[in-house]
């Protein structure tokens, strides 16, 4: 069985995260969603859960960290191709996120840019070319 990720993300508006997550091309999944969460899927196996503070709270005892002035934690979301890469970050831009916070990573193998969600999450988008790094592996073993 496929083991399934679920980030957890404070948001300080449900309804604005949930917009911007839905602009970037994530589904609500109503029945893991209420008034105060809201379950994006990203795929089969990924899924990001925007909750709201008092929901968060209920979780950790620990202080809410603002993601605008602080960094815990840096997700990643991999692309099939560079095109998806831009197309994706362009998306997040468009749904009022911050595009690329980070530097670009722009190799032969690898490709990736970055944006903030509206509450500062970074989020890495990256496509890789596994075969061109099997093979350079290869050719130096």
């Amino acid at each position: 069985m496929a083991k399934l990720i679920f980030i957890n993300l404070p948001v300080n508006d449900l309804a604005r995260a949930t917009a911007f997550y839905q602009a970037i091309g994530a589904v609500k999944k109503a029945q893991l969603s209420d008034d105060t969460a809201s379950c994006m899927v990203f795929s089969d196996t990924i899924h990001a859960m925007l909750t709201t503070h008092d929901k968060y709270r209920q979780f950790t005892t620990k202080t809410i960290a603002d993601a605008k002035t602080t960094s815990q934690v840096l997700l990643c979301i991999s692309a099939d191709s560079r095109a998806e890469v831009d197309d994706l970050v362009s998306k997040a831009g468009s749904a009022g996120g911050v595009i690329d916070p980070s530097p670009l990573d722009d190799y032969d193998f690898m490709y990736g840019r970055s944006f903030e969600d509206l509450d500062g999450h970074l989020w890495g988008v990256n496509w890789m070319d596994l075969e061109s790094i099997a093979k350079a592996r290869e050719a130096s073993s």
